[in-house]
């Protein structure tokens, strides 16, 4: 798997969750409140809403906090929020894709680029590095709800693209629209997913040393800190032997 899929195994064994989890939670109760704002705030109405209380549910984000989140965007709250995404370039040429939720578009603008300009990367003009990634819909189970046939046979049955299934787990892609109906099928075969997103998918990508995953991360890592940023995916791949030593 390359890109987010291993930024994630990194995150975790690196033990950032726990020190994440505040800052997390603040990000999903954003998206939570925009989506119901957006639309119903019932998320059996809604399915971007849906989706987003199933993304945090994943993450053990408290029932109190998705409902005060709801809450807020029939309240008013939220209103001032646009979505903009920038894209640029990391260290060693890696494609970076940033996307940010704020009230001020100046502000994050100004800080995604000395981001990237103080952690070796530039940023881009929008189109500049996104047409090295495709939008899909991304579904990830544990392994122990199946073998690769069953996950295969039930992602197929479900209007899936494509499954790749590994000793951790199975992630099973479909295309961006069908992500509601092709998550709700799968549930009904397959149980509780561990996630539900829309994601960029790389379609190329880029090899990595130590030192330039090292640097990566660490532009990465600042990205993510800004409380404007919702999600960062970049199109790095790095061979066991490096990823054992970061």
């Amino acid at each position: 798997m390359a890109g987010h899929s291993k930024w994630a195994n990194i995150q975790h064994r690196k033990g950032r969750q726990d020190k994440l989890r505040a800052k997390v939670f603040s990000k999903l109760s954003k998206e939570i409140t925009i989506a119901a704002k957006m639309g119903e705030p019932d998320p059996d109405k809604n399915p971007r809403l849906r989706l987003a209380v199933k993304e945090a549910k994943g993450q053990s984000m408290p029932k109190d906090n998705i409902e005060r989140a709801i809450k807020k965007a029939v309240g008013g709250e939220g209103e001032d929020y646009e979505e903009i995404r920038y894209e640029g370039y990391g260290p060693n040429g890696v494609a970076v894709i940033v996307e940010a939720m704020t009230d001020n578009r100046n502000r994050t603008a100004s800080t995604v680029r000395s981001t990237f300009t103080k952690n070796g990367g530039n940023l881009g003009e929008t189109g500049s590095v996104g047409f090295m990634f495709d939008r899909k819909g991304e579904i990830t189970y544990p392994a122990s709800v199946g073998d690769a046939d069953t996950v295969m046979m039930a992602a197929i049955e479900a209007g899936a693209e494509d499954v790749e299934s590994s000793d951790d787990g199975h992630v099973i892609w479909c295309m961006d629209t069908d992500l509601n109906d092709v998550s709700t099928a799968l549930e009904a075969e397959l149980g509780e997913s561990d996630s539900t997103k829309l994601v960029w998918r790389p379609t190329t990508t880029t090899e990595m040393d130590l030192e330039g995953m090292e640097k990566l991360m660490k532009l990465i890592d600042a990205l993510e800190d800004d409380d404007d940023v919702q999600r960062v995916t970049a199109n790095f791949e790095a061979s066991d032997e490096v990823m054992e030593q970061l």
